[in-house]
């Protein structure tokens, strides 16, 4: 019986060929849509989830209060001194381990045997942590053991950066390298350290990908972190604490015993505090960020959920249409089958396996489409996906959900309604299917595809005015053609920066150079201090960012002075600029009033008199206001070269650059990157949510109009006696195809009408994210609904023409 079913199912589907393959490439694309976000969805929850104990694994974070300010900002980085206090302190603490991210490290592999001495640059990816680290995450060891990093000076390091720095991993194991240390400890040095064990590949879903972790206590990390009892001093972003909770202990009931703790042992008038975030949290806070540098909020997963829901639902919506609409087509055969003894039972098991088998024909192209399209998300997108991810078992469980669920979804309502045709109607041709209600459901089901299409155009269109409106807003400083250096000072490298100023001077093409601790804006780099104001006893209720700049920093950045004058040069600290917005803070109206008050940062070790007053500018990205500013000289913090080019001829600039820079630094790994480039990478997941909504609008817009068109093919085909009829009365051709357009052009404004408020809402609703954001202009709805109406113009026109230009002799001769 069911081979039958088959059978009959298959010559159906061939007899129409085209409803056959209008329906099937709309499933396919909207299954294919699904399945893509589908994998990218799974490829972020699973982050980290392959930790045997990741139900009780912590991470620390320091929650800032500031002054004035109801807005409380979380950070990932901790006091030096916190994790050997919460570990000697709470007994619910199984393990500690404090960990450090550094950036932009050279490694030295010693000459040996015919090979030579070699460098390596690591931008990211050494980690500094104990023993205690291995305990609490799953990362496996192929050789060695995790207890040598009891010991400072060992290193692990995983499979593939041994086989990178020595060709074998087996041979890396008892091996020497050094890990250069300059600028940590404001003195040069180069740490040796023993390769003691070989970690396995580190996976792509977890937020440590770590390349060479050091043991904790080695260079820095056992002189400046280890040793600081001070809770005040937290000037590196990179330092963090993850902890694991015995089991059976409350979160809630730590946080609150860790806040009163944390209390007593920091100052008054810190009124930080601490709270520990699940690890499953991690990968989720943008806010706080993590070392992978790969964070996806929740509201984009939902977002990304709500497409692949509205795709899909779009595609079976085409299915539901074009099957009711071949109802008068498909009546006769309803009715031959009745009258030989066929029940509606069997006729909507039949129609059914017809669903059935579109829907899989669907699925298996959409899988290929898939596996073929894989290599290219990975490049649209910031994950690690291969083909192979089509075998994972819950990945091959979707598509088998999708077949049966889009069946029932697609395939139930037509079933029941083309196995309800009374057989005497039927075979007499007066099944009149343009009921009310058949009619009521078609026109809603069109508006309901429409009304997606329309909001994700007009979501798509608020999203990039955001966009541009980021990348063309005045930051207050000059981007544009700078390159960034990043380097490490020691004693020597500090001798030759003025040797190095005056030789990149000298190049063609090069207009100005400042060596700093960071650029004008950074988006989770900057280092926040608390201060003293004009010899006062307590510290001011908020922090400011610190910078360290020599007197270059203006004019390379073309940052603007409003009151006093520009830093004087020095190597140390002796005098301050501060920002508008610091001054405002500080209760003064007038920039000049500051100047010669005196400030002192980090626990009165450097108090210098403010000599100058700068405009405000961005110094953190678009998501959060300008912050207080204070910038000093320091050549000891200086950590990044600031490069300003000419237009004219970058690349003929940037080679004498780049052979000055490695004669002066010998031994140093050469690299730069575009200022701009860095500041587009701050909103790379509003980028990537922008291409999302274009292509996805795309594919909306693209089946319902594959929707219309088989409606208006199959109108055609009905209503071709009516067309003739009118044409021989005298019915011009744009009555006709006004006749045909009326109906559906009417739908789509109704859908707009429906669309409009509700992507004014949820889009009002994204914007609040940003401390400056675009006014949802009332041209961008209009432009929006302009361009469904005409896409969807088109696409019936084309019908309509057709049917308008077709000969009435042959549509009125009978049988």
């Amino acid at each position: 019986m069911f081979k039958n079913y088959i059978k009959t199912a298959f010559r159906s589907l061939s007899r129409n060929s085209n409803y056959t393959i209008i329906n099937i490439a709309g499933l396919a694309v909207g299954i294919g849509v699904c399945m893509i976000i589908f994998i990218v969805i799974s490829y972020h929850t699973s982050f980290d989830h392959f930790h045997t104990k990741k139900d009780r694994i912590y991470r620390v974070l320091t929650e800032y209060h500031h002054t004035g300010d109801a807005n409380i900002s979380y950070g990932k980085d901790v006091p030096f001194p916190l994790p050997e206090a919460l570990k000697k302190k709470f007994s619910q603490i199984e393990e500690m381990a404090p960990i450090f991210a550094s950036h932009d490290d050279q490694l030295l592999v010693p000459a040996a045997g015919d090979k030579e001495r070699r460098i390596f640059k690591e931008p990211t990816g050494v980690f500094f942590t104990n023993a205690s680290f291995f305990k609490i995450f799953d990362f496996p060891l192929l050789a060695g053991s995790y207890e040598t990093l009891r010991d400072p000076n060992n290193v692990l390091l995983t499979k593939e950066i041994a086989e990178k720095y020595f060709g074998n991993w087996k041979a890396a194991l008892g091996q020497t390298i050094e890990l250069e240390t300059g600028g940590y400890l404001f003195e040069h040095g180069k740490d040796k350290l023993k390769v003691s064990g070989i970690l396995a590949d580190i996976p792509a879903n977890t937020d440590f990908q770590m390349k060479i972790v050091v043991s904790y206590g080695t260079g820095f990390t056992g002189s400046l972190i280890a040793k600081n009892t001070n809770w005040e001093d937290r000037t590196n972003t990179g330092f963090g604490c993850f902890i694991m909770l015995q089991p059976g202990v409350s979160t809630n009931h730590f946080n609150g015993q860790l806040l009163a703790y944390t209390t007593k042992v920091q100052s008054p008038e810190n009124k930080d505090n601490y709270r520990i975030q699940p690890l499953e949290a991690v990968h989720y806070d943008a806010q706080a960020g993590n070392y992978s540098n790969k964070t996806i909020s929740p509201e984009m997963l939902n977002v990304l959920w709500l497409i692949a829901g509205f795709i899909l639902l779009i595609a079976c919506v085409n299915f539901i249409n074009l099957s009711t609409a071949q109802a008068v087509t498909r009546a006769k055969e309803v009715g031959v089958r009745k009258v030989m003894g066929g029940n509606s039972a069997q006729l909507r098991t039949q129609f059914i396996v017809e669903a059935f088998l579109i829907v899989s024909i669907a699925v298996v192209l959409a899988i290929i489409t898939v596996a073929l399209a894989l290599p290219y998300l990975n490049r649209f997108l910031p994950i690690s996906v291969s083909s192979g991810v089509l075998s994972n078992k819950t990945i091959l469980l979707f598509p088998v959900a999708i077949t049966f669920i889009v069946t029932a979804l697609a395939g139930f309502y037509p079933s029941i309604v083309l196995s309800r045709f009374n057989p005497i109607h039927a075979l007499k041709s007066k099944l009149i299917t343009n009921t009310t209600k058949g009619i009521s459901l078609r026109r809603g089901l069109v508006v309901l595809q429409f009304v997606i299409a329309q909001a994700l155009i007009i979501g798509t269109l608020v999203i990039a005015k955001q966009m541009n409106y980021f990348m063309a807003r005045p930051l207050g400083f000059d981007k544009d053609a700078i390159i960034n250096v990043p380097f490490r000072v020691d004693s020597l490298r500090i001798s030759r920066l003025n040797y190095l100023r005056d030789q990149l001077l000298q190049v063609k093409g090069v207009t100005a150079v400042s060596f700093s601790s960071a650029t004008p804006v950074e988006e989770a780099n900057n280092t926040w201090s608390t201060f003293k104001f004009d010899n006062a006893i307590k510290e001011t209720g908020f922090k400011i960012i610190t910078k360290f700049a020599d007197t270059g920093y203006i004019p390379t950045y073309k940052l603007h002075l409003v009151a006093g004058r520009n830093l004087q040069p020095s190597n140390l600290t002796r005098e301050f600029l501060v920002n508008e917005l610091l001054v405002k803070k500080l209760g003064f109206k007038n920039p000049e009033d500051i100047l010669g008050k005196e400030i002192s940062i980090w626990n009165g070790v450097i108090k210098c008199p403010v000599v100058g007053v700068l405009q405000d500018f961005n110094n953190r990205s678009f998501r959060y206001e300008t912050a207080p500013e204070l910038i000093a000289t320091n050549v000891t913090m200086y950590s990044v070269a600031g490069i300003k080019l000419e237009t004219g001829n970058i690349a003929a600039t940037l080679a004498p650059v780049k052979a000055i820079w490695e004669q002066t630094f010998p031994g140093f790994v050469y690299e730069y990157k575009f200022l701009d480039d860095k500041i587009g990478g701050f909103y790379k997941q509003e980028m990537q949510l922008s291409q999302f909504y274009k292509i996805f609008s795309a594919l909306a817009i693209f089946l319902g109009c594959l929707g219309l068109y088989g409606l208006a093919s199959f109108m055609t085909a009905q209503r071709r006696k009516e067309v003739g009829i009118r044409k021989v009365l005298g019915a011009s051709a744009g009555s006709i195809i006004y006749l045909f357009s009326k109906e559906f052009i009417l739908l789509v404004i109704a859908a707009f009408a429906i669309a409009a408020p509700l992507a004014w809402y949820y889009m009002h609703h994204w914007l609040q994210d940003y401390a400056y954001r675009v006014e949802i202009s009332w041209w961008l709805f209009l432009l929006g609904g302009a361009a469904v109406t005409f896409i969807a113009m088109g696409t019936l026109g084309f019908q309509a023409i057709k049917a308008a230009r077709a000969n009435p002799v042959k549509s009125l001769r009978t049988e």
